[in-house]
């Protein structure tokens, strides 16, 4: 027992690590042989077999954890002492932790508006037209790279130097600023700016996600609907208005809600353009904040749980209009 318990050296823990596989293989393969036998195994056995590993992992590294969050969220730092809801007083009391739900809730709103609205409008624009993949490609292409690249990209863009002679601007946006005799400005510095700029990061990267959702929606409208509002009199924006939009709402739901989970645990970007600072710190960072770097774990735990909380009522929604639309097909 105590080879598995402390694994010290490369060699040991690379040993550990396949037996530890080979043990999953043997009893997954142990699994199916039972499972797999005919007509003398129970149903609820040949349940249990497909079933169980699957439970056993959600239990173990889902449900248990939540559950100790929960509760680590009632103590204080180091989980010692009981405190009852003093923890949530001082996310929702202190100065710096309203500013950082204040900045939760403007990325939570601005994120998966503009970009499902840049997103249904480029979609639009671009639907059945000459160069159509290459578009859909270019927008596409953020997607590709993950939030820390994209953070790192963006920090470039906005870096600034001070304007001073014999000093070259590296960032992009300063550089064309003081080609037009413009000042540079600190983009990530000032507050609460920096957080729009940050934003913009967010808006970039989910474009094209909304993007290509929302285009395979509006290829996705019947012919006949198009043909009979342009049989009366509808095209351009009305055309827009009254038919693309009603007709690929469930889409537009499925995109605003699920930009705005990813939104409300948006971490890798604050964490490489700012690492919080400047009044630019969110739930997430902050939870990662409290509990890693200040070692206060009860607080770490109620922003944990706080964030929790605040995904349920969107994952509920979109699951209610899911099942709303499929009532409707």
């Amino acid at each position: 027992m105590q080879w598995f318990l402390d694994a010290t050296t490369t060699g040991h823990k690379l040993a550990l690590m396949v037996v530890a596989i080979l043990l999953f293989a043997a009893v997954m393969g142990a699994i199916l042989f039972m499972v797999d036998r005919p007509k003398r195994v129970p149903t609820w056995v040949v349940a249990a077999g497909f079933l169980g590993p699957t439970v056993l992992l959600l239990l173990i590294g889902l449900v248990y954890p939540a559950l100790e969050t929960v509760r680590g969220s009632f103590y204080d730092r180091d989980g010692s002492n009981f405190v009852g809801f003093d923890n949530y007083v001082t996310v929702f009391t202190t100065d710096n932790f309203q500013t950082v739900l204040r900045n939760t809730v403007l990325w939570v709103v601005l994120v998966p508006l503009v970009t499902t609205a840049l997103g249904l409008v480029y979609a639009y624009l671009v639907d059945r037209t000459r160069f159509e993949s290459l578009a859909k490609a270019l927008v596409f292409l953020p997607m590709a790279i993950s939030m820390v690249g994209a953070g790192v990209i963006w920090k470039f863009v906005y870096e600034f130097r001070p304007d001073q002679p014999g000093v070259n601007q590296i960032g992009l946006l300063n550089k064309l600023l003081t080609m037009v005799g413009m000042e540079p400005q600190q983009f990530l510095l000032n507050a609460p700016s920096n957080t729009v700029y940050l934003i913009v990061v967010m808006i970039w990267i989910q474009a094209g996600f909304a993007m290509t959702v929302l285009s395979a929606a509006i290829k996705a409208i019947p012919d006949d609907i198009v043909e009979a509002a342009r049989l009366d009199g509808v095209s351009g924006v009305q055309m827009f208005r009254y038919v693309t939009v009603p007709s690929i709402r469930p889409a537009l739901v499925v995109v605003l809600t699920t930009v705005a989970i990813v939104t409300l645990k948006v971490f890798d970007v604050v964490r490489t353009m700012t690492g919080g600072q400047f009044n630019t710190s969110v739930v997430a960072n902050e939870f990662y904040t409290q509990s890693f770097r200040q070692f206060n774990f009860g607080l770490g735990a109620a922003l944990a749980v706080l964030l929790f909380v605040l995904v349920i009522p969107i994952v509920a929604y979109n699951v209610r209009q899911l099942r709303l639309s499929e009532e409707i097909r």
